[in-house]
């Protein structure tokens, strides 16, 4: 079945991992054999070829540069002019696998429908593009709230204001504190250009302050549910309600340590702590059960996202695997529209409200 993934960081990987995502899994494994300079090196399970194998056609990938202060324990750039750099770099990277034919970049409805009618209907000789949505994970590369326009005239449609700790315009996960002015001006920014507010990686202060004080299309496009896993990287009950009240959708994480509770970095393993697929649908049925219906979940696996098969769970092998939803949703009694919506329907129709 088609699926659509609302969270991966390929220009990351190609640029900063030294990822060739043009290649299949196997083989970027093994040319990272013996090396040690990450954790979860010979572990990757993205690449454009296990997308397509997967049927992920549609993606929303990102650009992702954070700006720490010097002394910060945080791994970033040391000033915003550097990660706006940073996230230039990576857009290269996209626009060089499109000028390659591996993907194509989708702004707007008519291209989004033009990529749907391509993707699962059109008999293409070849590899087909994967399709990509272009998001901003953390907004600190942007050195001027003017930037955005810059950024959505190349095809930015998609923006979360925070990260990991304290950040330029919002605190992310592990920090505290409301947006200064900084961040209201983005929010209104953002709204008058409609690009969508993905309210992953906001502190709890920051979340509710976005809620009160943004009007336009908001999504979560990787985050689970703190009643299963409690911290504060996860959403809380209110948190998921206010986001159904507001149309969102919510894409179900695969990393390990937010799918089950009492994960030790370093320590666990996705096999001894029965880390599986059947877990993420947990996190998945809970918002379905607080909705009443199935209409506000999908996928944003995150996959590869400095992290690797050493912390996702232990029944899929690339993210190729995600084709296993359909029989795990299948047992836990979705009925076969159900599993459409979660696997695709709910992103497209979000997409299809949002650029009308």
């Amino acid at each position: 079945m088609f699926i659509t993934d609302i969270h991966l960081d390929l220009a990351m990987n190609a640029l900063e991992w030294n990822r060739d995502l043009t290649q299949p899994v196997h083989s970027i494994r093994e040319r990272e054999a013996g090396m040690t300079d990450k954790p979860d090196r010979g572990n990757g399970t993205v690449s454009l070829d296990a997308l397509r194998k997967g049927d992920i056609g549609l993606v929303v990938a990102t650009q992702i540069a954070r700006f720490v202060a010097p002394d910060s324990p945080l791994a970033g750039w040391h000033s915003p002019a550097q990660a706006w750099a940073q996230t230039q770099g990576q857009l290269a990277w996209y626009r060089e696998m499109e000028r390659c034919g591996e993907m194509i970049q989708i702004r707007d409805l008519a291209g989004l429908e033009a990529h749907l009618r391509y993707w699962t209907t059109e008999n293409v000789a070849g590899k087909k593009a994967v399709g990509y949505i272009l998001s901003l994970e953390g907004a600190d590369s942007l050195v001027t709230v003017d930037q955005l326009d810059i950024a959505y005239a190349y095809g930015l449609r998609a923006l979360g204001p925070a990260h990991y700790g304290p950040g330029r315009y919002a605190n992310g996960t592990n920090a505290t504190g409301k947006m200064g002015e900084n961040g209201i001006a983005l929010l209104k920014k953002m709204e008058t250009l409609n690009i969508i507010l993905d309210a992953t990686h906001l502190c709890d202060d920051a979340f509710w302050q976005a809620m009160d004080h943004f009007n336009g299309p908001v999504w979560a496009s990787h985050n689970n549910c703190r009643s299963l896993v409690d911290h504060n990287r996860q959403f809380s009950d209110d948190m998921i309600r206010v986001l159904i009240e507001r149309g969102a959708v919510i894409g179900a994480a695969l990393d390990a340590w937010m799918i089950v509770p009492g994960w030790e970095r370093g320590k666990s393993t996705p096999q001894n702590m029965q880390c599986t697929l059947d877990r993420v649908v947990d996190h998945m049925d809970h918002i379905c059960q607080i909705a009443g219906n199935c209409r506000h979940v999908a996928i944003g696996t995150d996959l590869d996202g400095a992290f690797g098969k050493e912390q996702c769970p232990a029944d899929i092998d690339t993210i190729a695997g995600m084709q296993k939803m359909t029989a795990i949703l299948e047992k836990r009694g979705y009925s076969e529209k159900d599993i459409e919506y979660i696997l695709h329907g709910n992103v497209l129709a979000f997409l299809r409200r949002s650029w009308s």
